[in-house]
């Protein structure tokens, strides 16, 4: 029996089965080979993009979230290097943090009414990969829960952030540039720090009742932290933070 052959084509179509309603998709596929006989390896399928945005139709003029959910508008992708290099789409960082502009009622936890804890024109940090993305007013917003917020940002440098909830901003050690034999490393073969400093840190979850609890890490903390948990973020000097629930954090050093 010949082998299966899977199109770029058969991929468009199959891919884009469960986007019904959606007026704006896009598919990019830039390497991609046959699958093997009976379908069982795939050796090649890099470079595959989907971007599904929901376009909200100009005649609707307004967008209220419900519950605890946020509507934030995205900041938009820095487009040059700080060399002012252009950057091709692919390259560009995706944007982890954008301007409130719209917010629910807020939730009840127990007997007590929680009202969202950011306001309108407030700017946030958010979690990579929250929400949903909506195309509104000519521009691209997101709605998330408030709990996917992960601080708020008073100034353009990340080290004024403030935490919300239960997360802790960490500016992270300075990875090692010779090993114990004294080979230097180049950036490549560095390994990634889990240790950092406490920078700041939130008010702390909400328990049953509604009432927050206090975070077991303080300010000024050397902490071990999960390795893969967090968003990574860059400071105005080139210092590198991560912030991340209180839980990744597995451990106080001193």
């Amino acid at each position: 029996m010949a082998a299966t052959q899977l199109t770029a084509s058969t991929v468009l179509v199959k891919g884009f089965a469960s986007f019904e309603g959606l007026r704006q998709n896009s598919v990019k596929i830039s390497s991609f080979s046959p699958l093997k006989q009976n379908g069982l390896s795939l050796r090649s399928f890099r470079g595959l993009t989907v971007k599904a945005a929901t376009v909200v139709a100009p005649k609707y003029t307004a967008l209220k979230p419900l519950g605890d959910r946020v509507l934030v508008k995205i900041k938009t992708a820095e487009e040059k290097t700080t060399g002012g290099i252009l950057l091709p789409t692919t390259a560009q960082t995706k944007p982890q943090g954008g301007e409130v502009v719209a917010i629910g009622e807020g939730r009840t936890i127990g007997k007590n009414k929680v009202d969202i804890s950011v306001k309108t024109g407030t700017q946030v940090v958010y979690s990579k990969y929250a929400g949903t993305e909506v195309e509104f007013n000519g521009s691209n917003h997101l709605i998330l829960k408030e709990d996917d917020i992960v601080g708020i940002l008073d100034t353009d440098d990340v080290k004024d952030m403030k935490p919300l909830n239960d997360r802790v901003l960490i500016k992270v050690a300075e990875a090692e540039e010779v090993t114990s034999g004294g080979l230097l490393l180049t950036e490549a073969s560095k390994e990634k720090p889990s240790i950092g400093t406490v920078i700041a840190v939130g008010p702390g979850p909400l328990d049953e009742e509604g009432n927050r609890k206090p975070l077991s890490v303080i300010p000024g903390n050397t902490v071990l932290y999960s390795k893969y948990a967090g968003n990574d973020l860059k400071g105005s000097d080139g210092s590198n933070y991560i912030a991340l629930r209180a839980s990744d954090v597995m451990a106080v050093l001193s």
